[in-house]
């Protein structure tokens, strides 16, 4: 009886987050941010509108934690945001080599605390798939750091990673892959983690919502599938797709090409999800 209790409170879908990258950006002042937002208060009103952000600017530098629960406490509850890992760790020539910049990159992001979301390690398009550099890599990758929980997801941008290997490694470790429309990049759906985190990368300006309307129905259909456990057979796959699975999480976040257009998409897809 009690299996069955547990198996009815099980959730149908997860929760599903649409944003886009950052908060800091000119062209949406007027357009995104009411005319005359000073930019101070950026973050307070987009974290309104959508229900992520995904931080971009610590790829660069590692903001102290008291950057971190500041950001955290301009944010509604329920609010999350992704943190992108340092360049200095992924951009190091022996992955297995990072674990004390790990630490210390962990030491402020765990400041966000309940607003923490997925941490993303992107690889540089000239990382290929070395199989005991990757594995050392990820078992570098704690589940908990100063108690809060963690969540780790891996954009690869070489084609090497197209390999049942990774996938093989990602999986046992519990770690995302990253799904992107890029068609710079390689674009592969197959599922190795408990959350999907997808980086939605065809924007076009002419586009008042980013992407057409007929397409971002599509995304929130793939979403809603994701959510439920399933794993949408249209998308691109290295291996087979998934068998139906527990309801994940998901994110889904517009990065880049038409950028003056991303929050507004972000914001059309959250409608769409809700009423899908």
């Amino acid at each position: 009886m009690a299996t069955q209790r547990a198996r009815s409170k099980a959730p149908a879908r997860g929760h599903i987050r649409t944003g886009m990258g950052g908060w800091t950006f000119p062209p949406w002042r007027g357009v995104f941010y009411p005319e005359g937002l000073v930019q101070k208060r950026e973050l307070e009103y987009a974290s309104r509108q959508v229900r992520a952000i995904e931080i971009n600017g610590t790829y660069y530098r590692s903001p102290e934690a008291a950057t971190y629960e500041k950001w955290a406490a301009e944010t509604p509850e329920g609010f999350i945001f992704s943190v992108k890992a340092p360049r200095h760790i992924v951009q190091t020539k022996a992955l297995s080599s990072t674990g004390e910049r790990i630490g210390r990159f962990l030491d402020g992001a765990v400041a966000l605390g309940d607003r923490l979301g997925p941490l993303l390690w992107q690889f540089l398009p000239t990382r290929k798939f070395d199989a005991d550099d990757i594995a050392g890599f990820l078992d570098l990758l704690p589940e908990k750091h100063a108690g809060v929980a963690l969540r780790h997801a891996v954009e690869v941008r070489h084609d090497s990673f197209m390999d049942e290997r990774w996938l093989e490694l990602a999986r046992e470790r519990g770690v995302a892959t990253v799904f992107t429309d890029s068609p710079k990049y390689p674009s592969f759906a197959d599922l190795t983690g408990p959350f999907v985190y997808a980086r939605l990368m065809r924007s076009v300006s002419s586009e008042t919502n980013g992407y057409r309307a007929k397409d971002l129905a599509v995304w929130a259909e793939r979403a809603a599938i994701w959510a439920a456990g399933g794993d949408p057979p249209d998308l691109p796959h290295v291996g087979p797709a998934a068998s139906k699975a527990a309801a994940r999480d998901v994110f889904v976040y517009f990065i880049s090409a038409a950028k003056e257009r991303n929050p507004a998409a972000a914001v059309a897809l959250d409608k769409l999800t809700d009423s899908a």
